[in-house]
């Protein structure tokens, strides 16, 4: 395949890029490079099957020659930067989105969105199966972020449903791994940094609201694994019928064109996730307390069964060694800008 990714010298894009090669197909790298690392795929440059364009997705989007796959990640993805670019924010998921479905719709490629758990917002139900409705602010300072992507995704069926473009949606929970920024706001990276910096760890409010994180190789073979499957596939819809914040179930399957959670069901509190870091990282560093964000959800966690059925997918990298990589990465990126 030639595939084209938009974000793809961010975190999550480059490690897709990099898969994606090994297997043997053709990258194009897109990029306006607003929080994404021109490092991140610099090893990649050598490769005559892979290329960088520094581009932003919101103006009109050309690629010369064929396209068989459109990966849309181009998007501020960690709250510290969505709440500094908001407008940069809604414009990427509202016009960025567009731009690039009328692309795989000139090219007849395959769409996936990266969408998010965010679209759940501060969720009323715990697990969250993808056909939950959500509960968002959209006035919130980090509305900005979530109704992005939900309107991304009403975007992307608009265009499965009226023009037939093949589209997925995987909504990716909490993620970490290598090529993370180290002062990008982020939960696990935030802990690592400073619990390697011999700092205090920022805890905020009481540590005591959940979060399921998914290493980046576990993620990665299941946005990929999404991607390749066939549209004819079909799925019966779970979802919890004594909740009214459920949709119908009724007799009707879901199609490869709905949305999959992707992450790990694993759900610890924020506050035992400071002190598995603190215990890999064999820190001293102290906990420090700091007021809750506005509309900080209090729960996270994936209801993965459509992945199980429809991909055969689950995570398989223990968190201990998951985060042992990651430290080691952040050791190795903090003595390098020393």
């Amino acid at each position: 395949m030639r595939v084209l990714i938009t974000g793809g010298a961010g975190f999550l894009g480059s490690h897709l890029a990099e898969s994606l090669l090994q297997q043997g197909h053709q990258v194009v790298c897109m990029d306006n490079l607003s929080t994404g690392k021109i490092e991140n795929v610099s090893h990649l440059m050598g490769n005559d099957a892979f290329s960088f364009v520094k581009y932003n997705v919101c103006d009109y989007v050309h690629v010369d020659g064929p396209l068989d796959a459109v990966m849309h990640f181009a998007s501020p993805a960690s709250p510290q930067d969505y709440l500094d670019m908001p407008i940069a924010t809604l414009k990427v998921g509202g016009l960025g989105t567009h731009k690039v479905l009328g692309l795989a719709k000139a090219k007849g490629a395959r769409f996936l969105l990266a969408s998010t758990s965010e679209v759940y917002g501060d969720p009323l139900v715990n697990p969250q199966p993808e056909s939950y409705w959500g509960n968002v602010n959209p006035m919130s300072p980090r509305g900005v972020y979530d109704e992005a992507k939900r309107f991304a995704e009403a975007m992307t069926m608009a265009y499965h449903r009226y023009h037939g473009v093949d589209t997925r949606i995987v909504r990716i929970f909490n993620t970490f791994g290598p090529r993370m920024r180290p002062n990008d706001g982020r939960v696990v990276s935030n802990f690592i940094v400073q619990a390697l910096q011999g700092k205090p760890l920022s805890v905020f409010g009481d540590g005591l609201q959940t979060r399921s994180f998914c290493y980046v190789d576990d993620l990665v073979r299941g946005i990929l694994a999404l991607l390749s499957i066939s549209s004819d596939r079909t799925v019966e819809q779970r979802t919890d019928r004594k909740s009214f914040l459920t949709k119908p179930t009724g007799a009707q399957d879901s199609s490869v064109h709905d949305p999959v959670n992707i992450g790990n069901p694993r759900e610890l509190t924020v506050m035992e996730i400071a002190k598995l870091v603190l215990k890999l990282t064999g820190s001293k560093s102290e906990i420090s307390y700091h007021p809750l964000p506005v509309d900080d959800p209090k729960v996270r966690r994936p209801d993965i069964t459509r992945a199980r059925t429809l991909l055969g997918w689950e995570p398989k990298v223990e968190l201990d060694d998951a985060l042992t990589n990651t430290i080691r990465y952040f050791r190795q990126a903090l003595a390098h800008s020393s």
